[in-house]
């Protein structure tokens, strides 16, 4: 189980942004960063909160006691649970929630046509360049940009969240202590977020030990000791871009191309589908 120092959380109540269709949503100056490629329309937000309003940055209180039914996905509604804003998504119940960095950020990207290819909907949190520990100048470390509501959780009970990373706090010189001390945020929020839901790791895709994969396939490794504390199911890609070839798909030293894509997708649906995740 994880120690008490790392257990022992302060979570400050941050207000969330702004408004976008389908995906978690970013805080208003994130309109300066490159948007994912498959947002859709921003929603005009309502000039004052009330029942059955979208809850538009600033709008809402936490004594907000409207519930979400009718208003439209992509709308803001303040959980009064946990004070926090949070996009209502249209069929929650076939939800994936892919937490990830740019190896997940793109429409195409080979974690989310593998949810596809197992039936899922997915609804992206996280961003190019940021990762369990690291920011990306704009926007923070996964778990710093949920609490400050620089992305938003989608409402209800998705039965799947799966968080994929490592990357940038590889090659960004995080720290082990500190690596699995904001995984182990992370996990924490989620599953008291999600309780029911499955919730899976997937690691740093890398070349293997043996062939130069260096730190990134050592965080891999430690994501998959922390996913093992917490009882969580761990897909380790430390070594695929070896093992089955995907260094030949490489569109830079990192990250796959649209055959690569496809490739790992294809692997990664079934190891998910070997978990029960169908």
């Amino acid at each position: 189980m994880p120690s008490a120092q790392r257990m022992a959380r302060i979570t400050p109540p941050f207000l969330a942004a702004a408004l976008f269709l389908g995906s978690c949503t970013p805080a208003p100056d994130a309109a300066e960063l490159p948007k994912t490629s498959d947002r859709v329309k921003e929603l005009p937000a309502a000039a004052a909160a009330g029942p059955g309003q979208p809850a538009a940055a600033g709008t809402v209180s936490k004594k907000t006691a409207a519930g979400p039914d009718g208003l439209p996905a992509g709308s803001l509604y303040r959980n009064p649970a946990n004070g926090r804003d949070e996009v209502i998504v249209e069929g929650i119940q076939n939800t994936a929630v892919l937490i990830g960095d740019s190896q997940s950020e793109p429409s195409m990207s080979w974690p989310r046509l593998a949810l596809r290819k197992l039936g899922y909907n997915v609804v992206f949190c996280g961003g190019s360049g940021t990762g369990f520990v690291v920011g990306n100048g704009a926007r923070g470390s996964y778990i710093d940009a949920l609490e400050n509501g620089e992305w938003h959780l989608p409402y209800g009970a998705p039965p799947v969240v799966v968080i994929e990373g490592g990357g940038n706090d590889a090659t960004r010189g995080a720290s082990d202590f500190d690596i699995e001390e904001h995984a182990e945020r992370l996990i924490d929020a989620v599953e008291e977020r999600y309780p029911a839901a499955e919730v899976v790791m997937v690691g740093t895709l890398a070349r293997g030990a043996q062939a130069g994969g260096g730190r990134r396939t050592q965080v891999d490794s430690l994501l998959g000791s922390v996913a093992k504390e917490y009882g969580l199911s761990f897909v380790s890609v430390g070594d695929w871009l070896t093992r089955y070839g995907l260094d030949r798909y490489l569109a830079d030293d990192r990250h796959l191309n649209a055959e690569g894509n496809e490739a790992a997708a294809a692997l990664l649906s079934k190891r998910l589908e070997a978990l029960g995740l169908v």
